[in-house]
C-alpha cells in the first residue's frame, strides 16, 4: 500500500468484519480480493485493501472503455454508414456496384439494416447489375479466433469486432414443441439465404440441460443439424448462436433482406474498396453514443464493447484501427486526466479476457473522475441500478440498498468484480470497487454484496 499512502490517502486497511466473514465462508483468502471505497466528493477513501494490486476486472473493464469514449467522442456522437453506387441508374437498374462503407457502428441491428436497404430501394434501385462491395478497411485485419477464450466459438459473446458489424453476427434459433403431434418446429431469426435447419426430435423427460440434450452440430453453418432431441416439457425456448464469418453473415443477410424488399442482385456480395467515382445513395445513422453505452454497461454486451474499443483508434489518419493503438489512445486519455495507470492492460476493451488488468485504486479514481466530469449523467445512467435492471436486477432487490447504487458487475470462471456508485444511508455518494481473483470466485457474490451493504450502512 506504499504507493497509496504516498499519495496522502488514509483509509481502513483492515477488512470490516462483515466482509472478512463473507470471504471466510466463501473460502477466499483476503489476499485474493481487493476493495476500494471513497466519497466521490472527497476527501479520502474509507476502505482500501490490496487496492494497488493489478487484478483481472472482468466486465468492469467496460467502464474504462465507455468513459474514454464518452469523453473523447462525446455523448451525442453517432456512426454514419454511407451507401454509394458506381455506374449509372437506368430506370430502376443500377449498372454498376453498390458500395457499403463499414464505419465501426457497434449497434447496427437487424431492423436498422432492413431500413437501410429499404432506403436504397426507396431511392429507385431495384436491380443491382454488378456486385455489392463492403469496405471493411477501417479496422485492421486480424485472424480472430472465437474459440480462444473458452473453447466456445459459436457463443455470440465471443464474436470479434468488425468494421461492418451487423446484428452482432448472431442468429437466434427458436424451438417450438407441439405435444399433440410430438414434433418440434425450429425457426431462425434472421432467416438467412441458403441456410437450412435440420429436423429436431421431440423427446420426453424433464427440461433440465436442454441445450446439451439438443446436441447441435454447427460444423456446416449452411446446414445446422441437431444430433439429440428437444424435451417437449421445456415449452418454447431460444438459443442465440454465431456460426458464420462476418463476410458470410453480412452477405447472406443482404441477399435475404434485398430479396424480401423486392430487389434483385446479379453479382455477388464481396469485400473490397469503394470506387473513387461512386456517388452517394443513402447514409444510415446510429443511435447516439450516450444511448449505446447503456446497452454496453447495463447488459454487459462484450461485442459492442470490443467494437467501441477499436473505434477509439479509428480516427488515426491513414491507419486502420487496432487494439494496440486503442490501448495507447486510452492510456494517453487517462494520463491527460491525471489518471496514469501503468498497470493497465486492455487487450479488447470488454473485459472478456484472461490478461486484462487494472487495480481497484485506478478504477476507483476513474469512477470519481467520471462523476465530476461533464459526461457524468450519461455514464452513471449506463450502469445497472441495484435491484432493478441490467445485471443487478435480481441482486439486493428486497433490501434498503435497492435503487441506491449504480453498479457494473463482471464475472469469469475465476473472477468476480463489482464497480460503480452507492448512495449511502448518510446521503454521501461513494465510488466502490471490488475485484476477486480466485478459483472460488463463483462463491464471491455474497462477499461483494456484503461490501456494498457495508458502504451503504457505514459510509
Amino acid at each position: 500500500m506504499a504507493a497509496l499512502i504516498s499519495l496522502g490517502l488514509h483509509a481502513q486497511e483492515v477488512l470490516p468484519d462483515a466482509i472478512a466473514r463473507a470471504l471466510a465462508r466463501a473460502k477466499i483468502p483476503p489476499a485474493a480480493a481487493s476493495f476500494f471505497a471513497a466519497p466521490v466528493a472527497g476527501p479520502a477513501p474509507i476502505l482500501l485493501s490490496n487496492a494497488d494490486r493489478p487484478m483481472n476486472p472482468a466486465s468492469t473493464m467496460k467502464l474504462v472503455t465507455t468513459y474514454a469514449a464518452l469523453q473523447l467522442l462525446g455523448p451525442s456522437y453517432t456512426w454514419k454508414t454511407p451507401i454509394s453506387a458506381g455506374g449509372t441508374l437506368s430506370g430502376d437498374v443500377l449498372n454498376g456496384n453498390l458500395y457499403i462503407k463499414g464505419v465501426g457502428d457497434p449497434d447496427l441491428v437487424l431492423q436498422d439494416f432492413w431500413l437501410m436497404l429499404g432506403q436504397v430501394r426507396a431511392r429507385g434501385i431495384r436491380e443491382i447489375a454488378g456486385d455489392v462491395v463492403i469496405d471493411r478497411s477501417l479496422f485492421q485485419a486480424s485472424d480472430f479466433d472465437a474459440a480462444q477464450f473458452d473453447g466456445e466459438p459459436y457463443r455470440p459473446y465471443n464474436v470479434g469486432p468488425d468494421a461492418f458489424l451487423v446484428n452482432f453476427k448472431a442468429i437466434t434459433l427458436y424451438f417450438i414443441p407441439d405435444e399433440l403431434t410430438r414434433s418440434v418446429r425450429v425457426v431462425a431469426v434472421p432467416s438467412l439465404a441458403a441456410q437450412t435447419l435440420g429436423a429436431v426430435r421431440y423427446v420426453d423427460g424433464p427440461c433440465g440441460d436442454w441445450q446439451a440434450r439438443l446436441n447441435p452440430d454447427f460444423s456446416n453453418p449452411d446446414a445446422i443439424a441437431f444430433v439429440g432431441g428437444y424435451p417437449g416439457s421445456c415449452g418454447e425456448k431460444h438459443l442465440a448462436v454465431s456460426v458464420y464469418s462476418h463476410a458470410h453473415y453480412s452477405a447472406a443477410l443482404f441477399k435475404a433482406f434485398w430479396k424480401e424488399l423486392g430487389g434483385s442482385l446479379d453479382g455477388q456480395v464481396r469485400d473490397g474498396p469503394i470506387a473513387p467515382e461512386a456517388w452517394p445513395v443513402f447514409e444510415q445513422e446510429s443511435p447516439s453514443l450516450g444511448e449505446i453505452v447503456r446497452d454496453i454497461n447495463k447488459y454487459s454486451n462484450n461485442v459492442m464493447a470490443k467494437e467501441l474499443f477499436l473505434d477509439l483508434s479509428a480516427e488515426t489518419p491513414h491507419l486502420p484501427a487496432s487494439a494496440e493503438r486503442s490501448q495507447r489512445v486510452v492510456m494517453d486519455f487517462l494520463a491527460g486526466r491525471g489518471l496514469p495507470m501503468p498497470e493497465l492492460v486492455m487487450d479488447n476493451g470488454s473485459g472478456l479476457s484472461r490478461v486484462a488488468r487494472i487495480s481497484a485504486f485506478s478504477m476507483g479514481r476513474l469512477l470519481i473522475d467520471a462523476f465530476q466530469s461533464p459526461v457524468m449523467p450519461e455514464f452513471v445512467a449506463s450502469l445497472p441500478l441495484v435491484g432493478f435492471d441490467g445485471t443487478m436486477r435480481r441482486r439486493l432487490s428486497d433490501t434498503p440498498e435497492a435503487g441506491r447504487g449504480h453498479i457494473k458487475t463482471g464475472t469469469l470462471v475465476d473472477t468476480h468484480a463489482l464497480a460503480g456508485y452507492v448512495l449511502a444511508a448518510s446521503g454521501t455518494r461513494y465510488a466502490i470497487v471490488s475485484f476477486i481473483n480466485h478459483p472460488n470466485a463463483p462463491l464471491a457474490q455474497s462477499v461483494q454484496d456484503a461490501f456494498l451493504q457495508w458502504v451503504y450502512e457505514h459510509g
